[in-house]
Formats: C-alpha cells, structure tokens, sequence
C-alpha cells in the first residue's frame, strides 16, 4: 500500500453493532440502518477523504463469527480473504463493537485480529454503556488487545473525527503481539480473561428495555398490542394521507386541462397530458401514503421492535419448518421484495433460503399500495365501524394481512414436499430500545419516498410512453362518428393495446375483469403499479371524468349498461394483486439469488394459478353475498 494510493478499509462487527451507522457517519451516504439483523446483507463502499489520502470504507455484513454458517457472513470472510473474485481484499480492518455487549463481541475480535491485517477496534454506543451504569478502561482494552480503540457515538458524531484522523494512516497502528487463541474454546477463554481485566463497572440491564417487553414479548398482550398497532397504522393511511392526496391530485387534473387548453387538439398535447401526466401523476398521488407506510416501518425497525417482533413469531414459523431469520427477511419485503430476497442471505439452511424466497412475493410490498387504494378509495365507503376505526383502513388491513397468511400456508406445504430438510436453531440478540435521532428517520424515510418517485420517474414513465403510443395508434377518422366520446372508445378498443386486452379477455372475464383491465395487468407485468397508470391514461384518452377514482366508479359497458368495477370485480382484482408476481426487478433478484431461472418461473406460475383461483372465488362469494 503506497503513500498515495486508496486505503480500503473493511468495516466488520456482529448484528446491531452500529456498523452501518458509523458507516454513514464517516462517508455522509445514507446507507439504510435498521435496529435488527439482516439490513446490510452485501458489502457496501463509500469514500473518505482523510488530508491528502482517500479512504474506500467497505461496509461488510454482520456476523458473530468468521466461520460462516449463511451466503452474508460467508461474504466477510471472503472479502477479508482475498477470495471474492474481482474485489480487492481489504488493507486494513475496522471492528466496531457495542460497548454493552462487549463480552460478545470479543469472540469475533479475536479472529479478526488473528488475519494479521492492521485492525482497530471501535467501540460503539458509550453513551448508553454510561447510562446504564458501566464503564470500560479504554487504555486497558487497547493494551490487552494490542490495537487502537476509539470511542464513538455513531448517530450523533462523537468520536468521529478522532477516529477519521487514525483511519489516514494504518500502517502506523500497532499490532498484536500476541495473538488471540486459535481454537474457539481457549479463545472464549480469552474473551473472558481480557473482558474482566478492562471492565470497571458492569453496566446494568436496561431497565426500561426489560419492562417493555414484559409486554411486547409476552404471548397474549404482545399480540393484541401488535393489532392495535397494525390498525391504527392502517387507519393513519387513509386518514392522514387523504388531504394531500387530494391537493396532489388538484395539481395533476389542473396541469393535464392546461395542457389540453394550451395544445387543443394536437397529437402532442394528448401525448403530454393523457400520456405522461395522466400516466405518471395517476402513481405519484399515491405518496403521501407511501410516506406514512416507511415512515412507520422504519420507526419501528429503529426503536427495536422488529427484532422482538421476530423473536415472537420465531414460534409459529417453527411450525411450517421456518426460523425468525426467515420472518425478518419477510417483514423486509413489506417494502419491497427484491431487499428481502436478498435479506435471505442471512439464513443458513439452503432449503429454508430457498422456501423464503419463494414466498417473499406474496408479502405485501409498497408496489400494491396504489392499486388497494386507488379501489378501496373508489368503492369502499368512508363509513366508521367501531369509533374512529373505518371500513376503508380495516379493508386495507385485512389485504396486508392475507397475503402473509398465505405465504406461511405455501410455506408449509413446500417445507413438506419439494424442500423438506430440518431448519437450524435460531439465535439473535435483542437490542436495547433506541429513539432514532429525527434526522436519521427523516432522512430514511426521505431516501423511501425518493425512490418512489424515482420509480415513477423511470420505470412508469418509460411504460406510460410505450403506453400512450399502444393506446392511440392506429388512429382514426373521427368524421366517421356521430360523436368525439364515440370516436374515442372506438380507437380505444381497435388499438394495438385495446386489441392485446381483448385477446385475453377470455382468460380474464370469469373475474369479472374486461379489456381494459386485460390491458392493465399485461403492463403491470412491469411494476405492479402501472395498472393504475395504464387506467388513467385509458380513462383520460376517453375524455371521462378527471379523477380516476370518479372515472372507474362511473365506468360502464356500453352493450349493457352495467357498471365495469362492480363489487365482485372490485373484490377479485383487489385479491388478484395479493397473491400475482407481476414484477420484474423481483423475478431478476429471484434468479442471481438462486442462480437459475427455474424457480423464478416455478414462483411466477403457482403465483399467477393462485392469483387467478382464489380471485375467481372472490368473485363468486362477493356476488354470492350481494344477491343473498
């Protein structure tokens, strides 16, 4: 390592060390933080500049020890190792260590010291070591290891420039003399020697951390407390969400008139305000919700609660033959199932992996959110069922509930036949109740509702042009009709895209479901959100109302009449998206995580057989129910 050249620096340590924290400290990313297990499953880099030199920080994913037992601790050691093709090893180590926890951690210290590499030890969290009664000799620590050890406090800065001007220069750190013991039983022994000569006072247990979960870990109150909170959170989305929702959508219906108004009659303007705007704006409305959803999922990932949440169920997924490892990498695939699919890699059972991943998609991802919205916004009534908890919210809640509910049934039913196998023991420390510093959460709720937007951005706005074109093309000679809406339903259903729903609307119509919605799912295919994309620019090509909730309401079939979002179809295209992989990004991730392309496609096509089957039931109950 010349004078002048990067420092690549390894940043390693066990689950809720604080590692990711003091990452985005040292490189101001925002990489996301998490007060559980499974957040950083693949190596990140970000740089720093120290003086003249740039530093590369690799944050690596946390492990307990360097003798992997899953895909993420194996990407540690091969990366300290040398053994990760086209990845330069590191120069240096950083071990960061949660000051409370230090007993443990000693473990993985131990073997990172013996690789020989410069190390340094960071211990992370003194400010709560120090509320909690306890305190280390720092000087003691650093003498008994023989490596530098810097304190911090990762979230608010303390520390941290100390440790970015000992970061400039790791050629200079001292290093061990003696090292550690290479056998795991004489290194425990080890730990405990070292633990007990630099410990002055142990810190006591956090008596608030252990009085709150007398409830929440309890078996009864635990669970009730977690559907109260389920379902004020659900009534918060539609609650609180509404007002902007409606200015949003205020925006949306003026701009599309002032485009129409400005360029009346142009092929241009209906590409503009029909193709993009209508298109592009019918997704957007939709964030204000997304932002209350990752704003409560990350608050309640940062206090803590998501790894009581899967010691909870650890319980019930042993059951199907599952672990809690397997839960936390459910829960993150509320927000999407492409990171909880890769949250898998913390699961040592290959078959335990695999029958995760196969069922990630059926969690209720942040994609569905405007399509159950856009419906149950349209058709739901604003009707209050038990003080101020409403029809819509509990609708909402009962959606993302059935999807989870369905994924341990399949679950279980793979576990007993493609993917048998006993699944591993699970072991994971709960972490003290932190308070999130508001900037943290802001900034990742920020980073959530950006990427929504972004989304919009590409991927929706690309689908919503190839859209528009589909949908207008071939044109015709309105002349010929006795009216401009006339003209404009006929050039829907005669064009290339109004064709493609026709072609499958035989496949579609014992839903309940028409042409226009055939159009919709094909290009959902994409991202499950495009359908509401796709009705908007349908519905605003054929001049009808300019809200898309109004226009699906008062959408009928001109050959009978009869309203086209009935009930029944209204209920099986709500559970059609519960249960279809209609996404690429997912299917993509699905074959690099499994290395072949076979069960991404085992995966879509029981999907879409469950998605067809249980919306045909849908249907039929819902009519059932409405002639009784």
């Amino acid at each position: 390592m010349s004078a002048t050249s990067p420092i690549r620096l390894g940043l390693v340590g066990s689950p809720n060390a604080g590692k990711t924290t003091l990452f985005n400290a040292l490189t101001g990313l925002r990489a996301r933080v998490g007060n559980y297990p499974g957040v950083t499953v693949e190596r990140r880099e970000g740089t720093l500049d120290i003086g003249e030199r740039r530093a590369v920080i690799i944050d690596l994913p946390g492990t307990y020890s360097l003798d992997p037992i899953s895909a993420d601790e194996a990407v540690v050691s091969q990366v300290i190792d040398a053994r990760m093709q086209g990845v330069d090893a590191p120069d240096a180590l950083v071990v960061v260590a949660d000051a409370c926890s230090l007993e443990r951690s000693l473990l993985l210290v131990g073997q990172v010291i013996r690789r020989g590499l410069p190390t340094c030890l960071v211990l992370s969290m003194i400010d709560e070591l120090a509320a909690r009664g306890g305190s280390l000799d720092r000087e003691r620590l650093e003498a008994a290891l023989g490596v530098p050890v810097v304190e911090v406090v990762g979230h608010r800065g303390k520390g941290i420039e100390k440790l970015r001007a000992l970061l400039g220069d790791p050629e200079s750190w001292p290093r061990a003399e003696i090292l550690p013991p290479e056998d795991p039983y004489e290194r425990g022994a080890w730990a405990d020697s070292v633990y007990t000569n630099v410990v002055r006072v142990r810190p006591n247990a956090n008596a608030l951390t252990d009085s709150i979960d007398r409830v929440v870990l309890h078996p009864v109150f635990g669970t009730l407390l977690f559907a109260a909170v389920m379902v004020a959170f659900f009534q918060l989305i539609f609650a609180w969400a509404e007002p902007a929702m409606d200015a949003i959508d205020g925006v949306i219906v003026a701009a599309t008139e002032t485009i129409h108004t400005g360029l009346p009659d142009s092929l241009l303007g209906a590409f503009l305000a029909d193709g993009l705007v209508a298109g592009v704006g019918s997704v957007v409305i939709f964030l204000p919700q997304i932002t209350l959803l990752f704003g409560v999922l990350y608050l309640l990932e940062d206090i803590g609660y998501m790894a009581r949440a899967a010691f909870v169920v650890d319980r019930l997924m042993g059951r199907i033959g599952l672990e809690g490892r397997s839960f936390v990498a459910l829960l993150s695939s509320y927000a999407c199932a492409v990171p909880g699919i890769m949250a898998t890699r913390t699961i040592p059972s290959p078959r335990d992996r695999l029958v995760t991943i196969l069922v990630a998609p059926l969690m209720t991802c942040s994609a569905r959110l405007p399509v159950y919205a856009l419906l149950i916004g349209a058709f739901v009534p604003e009707q209050k069922v038990i003080g101020p908890i409403g029809l819509q919210g509990l609708v909402l809640l009962g959606l993302y509930l059935l999807g989870p509910l369905v994924a341990l049934a399949v679950a279980a039913v793979l576990k007993r036949t493609l993917l048998p196998g006993e699944g591993l023991p699970f072991t994971m420390e709960l972490p003290s109740y932190r308070m999130p510093t508001l900037s943290l959460w802001i900034s990742q709720v920020g980073s959530a509702a950006w990427a929504f937007l972004r989304r919009a951005g590409t991927i929706i706005l690309l689908v919503s042009m190839v859209l528009w074109v589909l949908l207008s093309f071939p044109r015709v000679d309105e002349s010929a009709f006795a009216s401009p809406s006339e003209a404009a339903s006929h050039a829907l259903e005669n064009s290339f895209a109004g064709r493609a729903g026709h072609a499958i609307e035989p496949l579609i119509e014992p839903l309940g479901f028409d042409w226009k919605i055939g159009v919709g799912l094909v290009a959902s295919l994409a991202a499950r959100e495009v359908i509401v994309a796709t009705l908007a620019q349908i519905y605003a090509a054929s001049d009808e109302e300019g809200s898309l909730r109004a226009s699906v309401r008062a959408d009928r079939d001109p050959a009978t009449g009869e309203r086209v979002f009935d009930p029944p179809t209204v209920a099986a295209l709500l559970v059609f998206f519960v249960f279809a992989l209609q996404c690429m990004s997912t299917l993509a991730i699905m074959r690099r995580e499994t290395n072949s392309w076979r069960w991404p496609a085992f995966a879509f096509g029981y999907m879409l057989v469950l998605a067809w089957t249980m919306a045909f039931a849908a249907n039929r109950i819902t009519a059932a129910i409405i002639a009784a």
